[in-house]
């Protein structure tokens, strides 16, 4: 979802509140809480326009959590995925920086100006900057969105299923699953998740519609946002695109091994495919040396798919095929 018109107007109706200065930090060793507002130059430019709180926290080492807020308390109708860990994180507040520190991930918050720093190994891999934390109002509709920066010749991957390129900068990904075929933008499987060539990935833990603008909106940074009054996200530092994903699923859980059967040949009369029933019974196939551990039958009515037959654990208990191991 676009907010601004350009690099310099904004969409029509759209009324921006970014965070610009940490008018305060707190933290109780473990986490840290950022208090963000306009600049503030004197005492009455305390009078009006929003507060975000931006808290700091870690589950695990190398993921650092950040969750933004503006109104708290609102009625929660959503489902959530749960998040598994422990706190890990160590936060220290200084003159010019607060930083919280969890294994080889810290995120480090400028206490002089704005602008949230992930660094890891000494070097920032990526980061909140100017108008990168925005509360906006859209004809009185509440957005929160969040931008992340990318760096040059950086590639974003993920976001679930998709049929578009599979490098996704300069594509916009709406996380709302659809039944749009699969020559569209659109998806069945979507998954507020992205990971980038530079050893780090991005988890947006949001069960709703999330709209991400991939060096879309901004060319250098990758923009999510959610209707509401809060956001939360997890970065999780690699620095192998093998060790993110273990990260993510441990941060996430991670599904039961499914059944062996399933690893095997399937056989589906899906929406073209004109089977004759000679062809997909078991015996036939057996006969002509073809091992299928599933079959699947769609019925089409009415515009519709439904399934209406799948083969128990693959295979018939009475089909002379052999059952899988």
């Amino acid at each position: 979802m676009k907010f601004t018109d350009g690099n310099w107007m904004m969409q029509p109706g759209t009324n921006a509140f970014y965070a610009s200065q940490a008018y305060d930090i707190d933290s109780d060793g473990a986490s840290l809480t950022v208090y963000a507002t306009r600049h503030i130059n004197h005492r009455g430019d305390t009078l009006s326009g929003p507060l975000l709180t931006i808290t700091l926290s870690s589950p695990m080492a190398d993921v650092v959590k950040v969750r933004i807020e503006h109104f708290m308390g609102a009625q929660d109708n959503i489902p959530h995925l749960p998040i598994f860990g422990a706190g890990v994180g160590k936060a220290v507040v200084e003159d010019d920086f607060a930083t919280l520190t969890a294994g080889n991930l810290t995120a480090r918050v400028s206490r002089k100006g704005w602008g949230i720093d992930f660094l890891a190994a000494g070097k920032r891999i990526t980061g909140s900057g100017s108008r990168g934390i925005g509360y906006m109002d859209v004809n009185g509709e509440k957005f929160v969105h969040e931008q992340l920066s990318l760096g040059v010749g950086e590639c974003v991957y993920g976001l679930g299923e998709r049929f578009t390129s599979f490098v996704k900068n300069g594509q916009v990904v709406e996380m709302w699953n659809k039944d749009g075929g699969t020559g569209s933008e659109q998806a069945y499987k979507n998954i507020p998740f992205y990971l980038t060539n530079r050893g780090y990935g991005v988890f947006v833990n949001d069960s709703g519609n999330v709209s991400f603008e991939v060096a879309s909106e901004k060319v250098s940074r990758v923009q999510f946002s959610v209707p509401g009054e809060a956001l939360e996200y997890y970065v999780i530092y690699g620095p192998t695109p093998k060790e993110v994903l273990s990260k993510y699923t441990a941060l996430t859980g991670r599904p039961a091994l499914p059944p062996a059967w399933s690893f095997g040949l399937w056989l589906t009369t899906s929406f073209t495919t004109n089977y004759d029933e000679q062809s997909v019974t078991a015996s036939s196939m057996r006969w002509s040396s073809a091992i299928c551990l599933c079959t699947h039958s769609i019925l089409i009515a009415s515009g519709c798919a439904s399934s209406i037959g799948a083969t128990s654990n693959g295979i018939p208990a009475h089909s002379p095929i052999p059952r899988p191991c």
